[in-house]
């Protein structure tokens, strides 16, 4: 994802027909508005579904579902940062898509599974069937959609933070994680009652069985699941704006199947005693290892990305030689801040740290460029990304220098007509002509 924020926008020049739009703008245009009212309809959702969990479970069942519930969720959080460490998107998305899951999406489900499972009881007067087709075809289709919704805002709303599949992946899977995080609390905590209930204890418990099932060998099912959604909306942020149909039809197929896996998964029950077991060895491991794998290979081909579209900015003296084989290594980028660190300070390591995102966002901008897939204002972004790199050079070039210094070997090269401070893992390539006509640089004295 790109980072905060991933395209600086200028302010409209004051009596600019921008700044008069701004002063007429309606109320309900204004970002605070916007940001108030998501804010309230989020707490308002987790209040009525926090009330709704505690009448089922108890206060004590609640209380001991929250502990169990909450331990897989810093995994599963800081597993997909690290797959969005390439261009890290911006906190408040994540914490969007988790309260989403975790409120929104979760009463939706609770509300729309309890009301279809008694209609379809009532009408069909059978109670058992009308659990067995709530779990395997209501819950799925309602689940999956109410989870989609938060990919779809910020597919909307931020789109500049939301640019390929690793963003769709990392949104979508946060966004589940918040809402597997309140359906856990449900199930461990109606579990733990069942155990007073019945006076178990111990492994023998109905507790230890759910935990075992939910949060040991599973914790990754609605994860899973819905980033099925997230590639379908990452694939439509790949495609070109005349692309209309891929852009509305990958999302659709992505939650088609989100919802197929899900409803296979919650089918398993009812294939036999070890129908669980089975489904989980031949479909769900093997479906998390090649997404998995998926997502790693893309987040690979971004780096690569990186290292094959900066050198055009080298040759045009924004970069140094050195800096895109650096920003394409994350081992590079890692040096580079804890030098930073080391040698000035934690407010120079976030400036290093600064630039190679906004590097990063220049490299994919570039790249959609190239395939014909930017919009209108690449011109505009590109200088301001690159606007943004030249206030922070002076801390962040010596910084990636060294990492290039330490992470690869130095080749080497014919000197390029530009002042060149180490170049390392390119080919020699030969010296250009001095140009008649002088660079255009606005950032030059």
């Amino acid at each position: 994802m790109a980072t905060c924020p991933p395209y600086p926008t200028n302010p409209p020049y004051a009596g600019g027909p921008a700044g008069a739009a701004l002063g007429h703008a309606h109320w309900w245009q204004r970002k605070w508005v916007r940001y108030g009212a998501l804010s309230t309809l989020l707490a308002l959702s987790g209040l009525v579904i926090l009330a709704l969990v505690r009448q089922q479970t108890g206060t004590e069942g609640f209380l001991v579902g929250l502990g169990l519930a909450v331990l897989p969720v810093p995994l599963l959080i800081a597993a997909f940062r690290w797959l969005d460490r390439v261009e890290p998107g911006p906190w408040r998305n994540l914490l969007f898509a988790f309260a989403w899951g975790a409120c929104a999406a979760a009463l939706i489900a609770i509300v729309a599974n309890s009301f279809a499972t008694r209609w379809i009881a009532t009408a069909t007067a059978d109670p058992s069937s009308a659990d067995t087709l709530g779990a395997t075809v209501i819950a799925p289709i309602v689940e999956e959609s109410a989870k989609a919704a938060a990919v779809l805002l910020l597919f909307l709303f931020r789109r500049r933070d939301f640019t390929g599949i690793v963003d769709g992946v990392v949104i979508a899977g946060v966004t589940a994680t918040g809402f597997a995080f309140t359906e856990n609390i449900l199930y461990l905590g109606t579990a733990f009652g069942t155990d007073q209930l019945t006076g178990d204890r111990g492994i023998a418990s109905v507790t230890a069985a759910t935990f075992f099932v939910r949060i040991i060998m599973s914790p990754f099912a609605h994860p899973l699941f819905t980033v099925c959604t997230g590639i379908g909306f990452g694939i439509a942020a790949l495609s070109g704006d005349r692309q209309h149909l891929r852009r509305v039809l990958a999302p659709l197929s992505g939650l088609l199947l989100a919802m197929g896996m899900h409803a296979i998964w919650n089918s398993s029950s009812t294939f036999g005693e070890y129908g669980f077991f089975g489904v989980y060895a031949a479909f769900m491991v093997p479906s998390f290892g090649l997404l998995t794998w998926l997502v790693i290979w893309t987040r690979q081909r971004e780096l690569r990305t990186v290292r094959e579209e900066l050198p055009a900015y080298t040759m045009a003296g924004w970069l140094t030689p050195a800096e895109p084989f650096a920003l394409g290594s994350m081992r590079a980028r890692r040096l580079a801040r804890d030098y930073a660190t080391r040698h000035y300070g934690k407010p120079a390591a976030r400036a290093v740290a600064q630039y190679e995102a906004y590097a990063t966002s220049l490299a994919f901008l570039r790249h959609r460029g190239r395939r014909g897939r930017a919009g209108a204002d690449f011109v505009v972004r590109e200088r301001e990304l690159l606007a943004e790199l030249w206030r922070r050079k002076d801390v962040a070039r010596p910084a990636l220098d060294y990492a290039a210094r330490a992470t690869a070997p130095p080749v080497a090269v014919t000197a390029p007509p530009w002042p060149v401070h180490g170049v390392y893992g390119y080919p020699a390539q030969p010296a250009y002509p001095a140009s008649p006509y002088p660079a255009y640089n606005p950032y030059q004295p």
